[in-house]
């Protein structure tokens, strides 16, 4: 079933316009709670009260106030604010082009998706897309919808277009206000310590991949609703907290970072990700040996005992990331999984390999 568009309009720049739709990109999963009353099953509502006599306010009564000063207040009437709000857009009116690079990110508020309304509006629809690919820029226009006026940008993003509300300048605020010790120049690193910082940024560069991302804290709430439903005691694992580093030993941390880098592996420092974090391992890669044809003693398998399994399993373990021992966590069906370090996946997924294989 297609979705249905939140709204329908008109796309224009210059004397180009094109019917479009646009529909909601985005879908929040978050867990919906209902207020209760402790003991029961009453809901609790929230209710409009004078704050001076305790008495309840109807809707209709209620009016908007600014105060100006202590106590004192300009009264404005819903149909006041209704006259000036703005109207319903019936155009998306590109009024330039942008190059992309120049946009800081932190402008970008919400997406939607942009598509034509007809199939006979295919031609004029892939051409914009296209042009504003090739080109790297995206179109700046004012946008009306459920009163209230938003800058917005459109742009191509893998064969569609995507129309982003914008937050105003007057809205971002300056860090430098609001950061206290926020450093400012350069603050006493080595060069060496540089170098190893930006070596092992790239040990740990990957391919963006959202879906390799999850959301850890809301499976632990569903994880803890089926637990309560079914009776099973509820208990949850912590790890250490963590610890900023010691300036003095930066240089032995960030070579200890490299060398769980270089072990697909995070440092006993740095163990636990944070939740929602999950990062593609870097296997090392193997060669095999040529034998001339021949089978070496040396490569024959002897036969793997009980002892040879779990040092085997200890070993494969000991390569993943977080992410991965907690992916093999989920297979094995792990309890609280969620709530564990890197450290005790591993001893879960261990000891369920084990347990797996000895069955």
């Amino acid at each position: 079933m297609m979705a249905r568009p939140v709204w329908t309009g008109v796309l224009s720049f210059g004397l180009v316009t094109v019917p479009v739709a646009l529909y909601t990109a985005t879908d929040s999963h978050a867990v919906q709670f209902h207020q209760l009353q402790r003991g029961t099953g009453d809901w609790v509502r929230n209710k409009r009260v004078n704050e001076r006599t305790g008495d309840e306010v109807s809707y209709q009564d209620v009016v908007k106030g600014f105060e100006v000063a202590d106590g004192e207040y300009v009264v404005v009437e819903p149909d006041e604010l209704e006259q000036i709000s703005p109207g319903r857009s019936r155009t998306i009116d590109i009024s330039g082009f942008v190059d992309l690079d120049q946009v800081d990110p932190i402008f970008f508020d919400k997406t939607y998706y942009l598509g034509p309304r007809g199939k006979e509006y295919a031609k004029i629809f892939q051409l914009l897309t296209e042009a504003l690919t090739r080109s790297n820029r995206a179109g700046i226009a004012l946008f009306s919808i459920r009163g209230k006026e938003y800058l917005t940008a459109v742009r191509a993003d893998a064969g569609l277009l995507e129309l982003h509300t914008m937050h105003w300048a007057d809205e971002l605020r300056d860090p430098h206000e609001e950061i206290g010790d926020l450093p400012s120049g350069r603050a006493g690193y080595s060069r060496q310590e540089l170098a190893t910082a930006e070596q092992l940024i790239d040990m740990l560069t990957v391919d963006w991949d959202p879906a390799e991302y999850h959301d850890t804290y809301e499976e632990q709430i569903k994880k803890l609703i089926e637990d309560k439903l079914a009776g099973r005691e509820i208990t949850a694992s912590e790890g250490p907290p963590a610890e900023a580093t010691n300036v003095v030993d930066l240089m032995a941390v960030l070579k200890r970072s490299l060398e769980g880098a270089k072990h697909g592996k995070t440092t006993p420092d740095a163990a636990d990700e944070k939740p929602g974090r999950r990062r593609a391992a870097q296997r090392p890669r193997t060669t095999p040996k040529k034998t001339g044809g021949k089978k070496s003693a040396s490569t024959a398998a002897p036969p793997e005992t009980a002892t040879a399994k779990k040092h085997a399993v200890k070993k494969d373990l000991s390569r993943l990331t977080k992410a991965q021992l907690y992916k093999e966590a989920s297979r094995y069906e792990i309890a609280h999984r969620s709530t564990m370090t890197r450290d005790e996946l591993q001893e879960a997924v261990a000891q369920a390999a084990r347990h797996l294989r000895a069955s």
